[in-house]
């Protein structure tokens, strides 16, 4: 299982590398794919993969991807409002086909992946995102294997003992300082290519910090919904690691934070 989980781990990051580095319609395109398969899993627990509102939710996830390429909805608003009335609509007029946490759920699915994981894109366009992307990643999957290490060496008090009996407190922090070095140090080997202060590092580390913090609450509200349904794994889609919302848990919480966090305090 380790000689599989580490293969499969290599391959997503040289993929990761390839797609971020590349950026552009490459990057959006790949999110847009990605988001429409974790998509597809949350659906499937709600029975919902291959209904009118399962379907409702993939065509409004392609809508969203194909309105940040060519800006034709003037306000977001617009597009929140659409979806509801539209999912309103089929629960209505297939009553009652439909429980309501099923149509609850394929509203949500939209936003909770598609949306934010829109993210990874959005910070990749930011003036300084080629660099300030993989903020993303080292506050997300550096601080999962940092807390994993700090876990298994020192951890001892449970930090959601019901949700996820293995996390630790130390594990926490360990993954939140890991991530914040993990920063430093790619600030400091990357500045001159940024052209950035040591101040801006500072910030960085920060954000990483910050990042890890609410990456945690992501990896534990996709363990929140696996329990509430009695699941092991979202998927199989990735050896090793499950599905796609089972490795991008804690990306789909971070990368919005980033995003926001590097708009305003990296320049």
């Amino acid at each position: 299982m380790f000689k599989t989980r580490l293969i499969s781990g290599i391959v997503l990051v040289a993929l990761a590398l390839l797609l971020i580095i590349t950026g552009g319609n490459v990057l959006l395109g790949a999110l847009c794919v990605i988001s429409l398969i974790g998509m597809f899993e949350l659906y499937r627990i709600f029975k919902i993969e291959k209904e009118p509102a399962g379907v409702a939710g993939y065509i409004a996830a392609i809508v969203y991807y194909l309105n940040l390429l060519f800006g034709f909805i003037p306000d977001m608003m617009m597009f929140v409002l659409s979806v509801l009335v539209v999912l309103m609509f089929i629960y209505v007029f297939s009553y009652p086909k439909y429980k309501t946490e099923q149509m609850l759920a394929a509203f949500f699915a939209v936003f909770y992946v598609a949306v934010m994981l829109s993210f990874v894109y959005r910070t990749r366009m930011l003036p300084m995102g080629t660099y300030t992307v993989w903020l993303i990643f080292l506050c997300s999957w550096g601080c999962d294997t940092c807390a994993y290490c700090v876990g298994v060496l020192i951890g001892k008090h449970k930090m959601a003992p019901k949700l996820s009996p293995k996390k630790s407190i130390e594990g926490a922090v360990g993954g939140v300082v890991g991530a914040a070095l993990l920063a430093i140090i790619y600030g400091f080997v990357f500045k001159d290519a940024m052209g950035c202060t040591t101040q801006t590092i500072w910030f960085m580390a920060g954000i990483c910090a910050v990042g890890a913090l609410i990456s945690m609450v992501g990896d534990l509200t996709a363990s929140a919904i696996k329990r509430n349904y009695e699941i092991k794994d979202y998927g199989k889609l990735i050896p090793g690691h499950g599905g796609i919302l089972d490795r991008f848990d804690s990306v789909i919480f971070t990368a919005p934070i980033i995003f926001y966090l590097a708009l305003y305090f990296i320049k």
